[in-house]
């Protein structure tokens, strides 16, 4: 993945902390329907990741072109579920310090495996830039040696972010991504990671050591697994980030909005997207090895949609619903309401044209390449449709008179000239 990574920490809005209306039992319902739909989205991102570890498992026991490509498509069922969730992030600490485990992006992927003499052999930000677990039984870790002889769950953890780098991702659905696509060198071309099913074939092995290849594989989906089952008890009735989130309304609010803002902004359209669009880099997708990004920032988009409204459809096309933000906002401030709601559509509208787009013209990594006018346009819409939201948003804040609510911002969109330094 790419090297031109840049966060930023600066608050793009901190208003002063004011006490919310005096309406707890209200607030509780929301924050109820809000959590509610943290449960289920996440439960079915479980029952997703359950299926990509037996679709993970069945390539390992009989490689070929159709069991890699029903481990692919697996995978590619797994993301929107768990994209609808991002919504809960950063205005929970729980699913904040937990995400990184599952979603972390971007990877220096000859952490885990081969990569492409283009790739590089070394950099000065990362010691273990080709460091190639799958290759490697001892990983040498600031005086300590990490055994990987044999490539577990334990193993994979210690390896998260080694050497406290971030880039280090051992982890979660981009390394799995990773292990069934390889890497996508097609550059703004058409094509994304075209690894051989023969990588994970014992008896006719290409690439070398298809058995070590095959654990981490299966390491990493199970882990996956794991990871979710943690976070759906998290948002079960006595769960931690339940708990945590219903213990004071007026906090509680600030959180989801925290949330709203904080991915609207500096997450996705900046630092997923605007970035991106500014180097007219192909690394810098989220989706990366599977050219799925058009679809990884749709449901980021419908998840925002769904806290917002209250609303989220489950896999199973059952509804979970209740008590709204949207609501709330419409009894406190009608005029605020439909200007938010008009933004919240421009977005949708524009995100839909973006995976219409992806799903039948081209993909995101062609989206943002150089001299693609319409591509740019399309991805340029869902930007400008996501600040906007973002500025509505901060009416919404006022206007309910929510505290301590910090929306991150990002380099790409709040100090442009800081990217190409």
């Amino acid at each position: 993945m790419t090297r031109h990574f840049f966060r930023s920490a600066l608050a793009a809005t901190a208003l002063a902390a004011l006490a919310l209306p005096a309406q707890a039992a209200d607030t509780q319902a929301i924050l109820k329907t809000y959590a509610d739909i943290a449960l289920a989205g996440y439960e079915d991102s479980l029952t997703t990741a359950k299926a990509l570890d037996e679709a993970v498992k069945a390539l390992v026991a009989s490689p070929s072109d159709a069991t890699l490509k029903a481990a692919r498509e697996a995978w590619l069922a797994a993301r929107p579920p768990y994209q609808q969730t991002e919504a809960f992030r950063f205005g929970n600490a729980i699913v904040d310090d937990w995400e990184g485990r599952v979603n972390a992006w971007p990877l220096d992927e000859g952490l885990i495996d081969y990569v492409d003499a283009s790739y590089g052999t070394e950099s000065d930000e990362n010691k273990f830039y080709t460091v190639n677990v799958i290759a490697n039984a001892k990983i040498a870790n600031g005086g300590e040696t990490i055994d990987a002889t044999t490539i577990t769950p334990d193993v994979l953890r210690q390896l998260q972010e080694v050497g406290g780098i971030e880039a280090n991702v051992a982890t979660g659905y981009h390394a799995i991504e990773f292990l069934l696509w390889g890497q996508d060198l097609n550059g703004t071309g058409p094509g994304a990671g075209n690894r051989p099913a023969s990588d994970y074939d014992t008896k006719n092995c290409t690439n070398g050591h298809c058995d070590r290849r095959a654990q981490y594989l299966t390491s990493a989906a199970d882990l996956l697994v794991s990871d979710l089952e943690e976070m759906v008890g998290n948002w079960k009735d006595d769960g931690a980030a339940r708990k945590e989130l219903t213990a004071d309304p007026q906090k509680g609010i600030s959180a989801i909005l925290t949330g709203l803002g904080s991915l609207s902004y500096g997450e996705l359209a900046g630092e997923r997207m605007k970035l991106g669009l500014m180097l007219h880099d192909p690394e810098e997708e989220h989706d990366c090895f599977s050219d799925n990004t058009f679809n990884s920032h749709f449901y980021d988009v419908k998840g925002i949609d769904n806290v917002y409204h209250g609303s989220y459809t489950r896999l199973d096309g059952s509804k979970v619903e209740g008590a709204s933000l949207a609501a709330y906002v419409r009894e406190t401030d009608a005029g605020v309401a439909d200007e938010m709601e008009a933004k919240l559509k421009a977005t949708m509208d524009a995100a839909t044209a973006m995976k219409k787009r992806g799903e039948t013209v081209e993909a995101y990594d062609q989206m943002i390449g150089e001299g693609n006018a319409d591509g740019n346009a399309a991805v340029q819409a869902v930007i400008d449709g996501l600040v906007a939201q973002t500025r509505s948003l901060e009416r919404v804040i006022a206007a309910l008179n929510a505290g301590d609510v910090t929306i991150e911002g990002s380099d790409s969109l709040d100090n442009p000239g800081a990217v190409f330094k």
